[in-house]
């Protein structure tokens, strides 16, 4: 699609827009920035000069395993395919996927729908109707931190997946559902990988986590002139059975490894796979689940897209072996757990609310 029908979709002119506030014809442009200093103000002037994000500046950068896909397709290499990915998910939680055969095209495509949207004024974003959502499936900050730890400097699409009535192939809304098939296709193919691993089949995990319960979150994360006071997105791990993410060659996730925050080499090559609670507590253990952040930029803009593979919120999670690490629970009872956290104290508890051993 060219940018030309991507704006008239988005109902904006075709005109470029501006990355901050410019004058036009004698009218200030709104800027796209979400309001974070204003709106955040009491936090930043309450708060030290300095936080948890100095640390940052001392994070190793290094490159996370890299999984060549296409041996899947060969005799003598599939079954060492299917042990890297498993080693992968067992000892860091996350690795990277080369040969996904997602198209570079589809990439780009999403890539630039991604910033056009983003570039909209804020108060666009905040109060009308973009891409067939509503302003509700807009979030950008943090909705009640109580410390600047706790901030996130970063705005968000929230995509939930039901395909839509009637789709052209022109619409923004085919060229996620296009990007979302795909990611689908590949998350159900390492969530069948790592079920045998785990002496199971795929089934479980196929039955239980379609469309409906999966879904994408388009992210952006402006420049920040308070870079080390702030992170982009807070140190968290996922609530989902695994994560496949595309970022782009800015940089900035950085994930916990062996006690200490470690930054990830961009490749842009290469999608980023990390698991989630949801395996972690379905392995009992095997998959790790990883605390991951994203550090904020003074200087540059950052664009990142993830499909978040989850199942039902009836769906029953119980652990594969005995003793069991973890009691079983529904995914609504976690997702409900995890909000009542994030109300009460400000931060996700996640799975040590769920251990056998409290019960």
């Amino acid at each position: 699609m060219s940018r030309e029908e991507l704006m008239e979709e988005l109902g904006k002119t075709t005109e470029a827009l501006p990355s901050q506030s410019v004058e036009d014809q004698g009218t200030v442009l709104m800027d796209p920035d979400p309001p974070f200093l204003k709106t955040y103000k009491a936090l930043f002037d309450s708060q030290p000069e300095s936080s948890d994000t100095d640390q940052a500046a001392e994070a190793e950068e290094c490159e996370l395993p890299l999984i060549d896909l296409s041996r899947l397709n060969g005799e003598s290499e599939a079954e060492q395919c299917k042990r890297d990915i498993m080693a992968a998910a067992s000892e860091w939680g996350f690795f990277q996927l080369g040969n996904h055969g997602v198209s570079s095209s589809l990439l780009d495509r999403i890539r630039e729908l991604q910033a056009n949207v983003f570039r909209l004024p804020f108060e666009k974003k905040a109060s009308e109707k973009v891409m067939d959502l509503s302003p509700e499936n807009y979030r950008w900050g943090t909705p009640r931190p109580i410390s600047l730890r706790q901030l996130s400097w970063s705005e968000a699409y929230h995509i939930p997946l039901t395909p839509a009535t009637s789709v052209t192939k022109t619409s923004t809304r085919h060229i996620m559902e296009e990007f979302s098939t795909a990611m689908s296709w590949l998350a159900h193919l390492l969530a069948g990988i790592l079920a045998e691993g785990m002496g199971h089949d795929g089934t479980y995990i196929t039955e239980n986590c379609t469309c409906d319960s999966s879904y994408l979150r388009l992210n952006r994360y402006p420049p920040c002139p308070v870079k080390d006071r702030v992170f982009g997105l807070v140190p968290h791990t996922d609530t989902s059975f695994l994560t496949i993410v595309r970022q782009d060659q800015v940089g900035g996730l950085q994930l916990m490894k062996d006690g200490r925050w470690i930054t990830v080499k961009p490749n842009a090559d290469a999608l980023i796979v990390n698991i989630g609670d949801l395996f972690q507590a379905w392995s009992n253990g095997v998959y790790k689940s990883v605390e991951h952040r994203v550090m904020s930029n003074p200087q540059q803009e950052r664009f990142s897209v993830a499909y978040f593979l989850c199942p039902s919120y009836d769906t029953v999670i119980r652990s594969l072996a005995e003793p069991a690490i973890y009691r079983k629970f529904s995914f609504g009872e976690y997702r409900q757990q995890v909000q009542e956290d994030v109300r009460g104290t400000g931060h996700k508890v996640g799975l040590a609310r769920f251990l056998a051993q409290n019960t």
